[in-house]
């Protein structure tokens, strides 16, 4: 049988081992813990870099597109630019040369078809005919009786225009006109021109 010390010693060292298993479990589970924690933390720092990577690359794409949006703006603006000042150059240069059809042989002819267009848009029974002086030659007494007869219209002759070539007809009473001279019919036309004339500069297929 044994002693009161034997029994104390046993119970001691029972207790001892206890003591010492559960500060090991506990020791396990700490770790375990720490590890669970140091991976959680890995993940997560690794989510938050990729994060922060995804921002900078739209950042970065963001920007880019900005810069190409802008640079072709830019580009568009500078062409837009360019095309308008060919057009300008093209009319005034059209505009130069209206003088010279008068030296065309048949610009008798162009004449009268500018009276006779004019008087075709008047709704009147009586207009006076104003033009510059060389295209006032070619309407002579006998052909402006014949065109009067034909088209059931008195004609009388105006002062010559201060400025511009071709025709202007001019209601008696003032409340109509129709400018046929050259810059005006050029001006009309150029507004339908333009598009195709754009084309041809820019080499474009109409």
């Amino acid at each position: 049988m044994k002693s009161v010390e034997d029994n104390i010693e046993s119970l001691s060292r029972a207790i001892m081992h206890e003591a010492s298993g559960s500060a090991d479990q506990v020791i396990e589970d700490a770790r375990s813990r720490a590890d669970t924690i140091r991976e959680q933390a890995r993940e997560q720092a690794e989510r938050e870099r990729r994060e922060i990577l995804d921002r900078a690359r739209q950042e970065a794409a963001r920007i880019r597109s900005q810069k190409v949006a802008a640079a072709q703006l830019k580009a568009r603006t500078l062409q837009l630019k360019t095309r308008e000042q060919l057009l300008d150059k093209v009319y005034k240069t059209a505009l130069q040369e209206l003088p010279s059809v008068q030296q065309w042989t048949d610009y008798e002819e162009i004449a009268r078809n500018l009276l006779r267009e004019a008087l075709g848009q008047m709704r009147v029974g009586e207009v006076k005919v104003r033009s510059d002086e060389r295209t006032m030659k070619h309407f002579t007494d006998t052909y402006l009786r014949e065109i009067s007869s034909e088209m059931n219209i008195q004609i009388t002759l105006g002062e010559p225009l201060p400025k511009g070539l071709g025709v202007v007809v001019e209601a008696v009473n003032g409340r109509m006109q129709y400018d046929n001279t050259l810059e005006t019919r050029l001006q009309r036309m150029w507004n339908a021109m333009r598009s195709p004339v754009n084309h041809i500069l820019m080499g474009e297929a109409l």
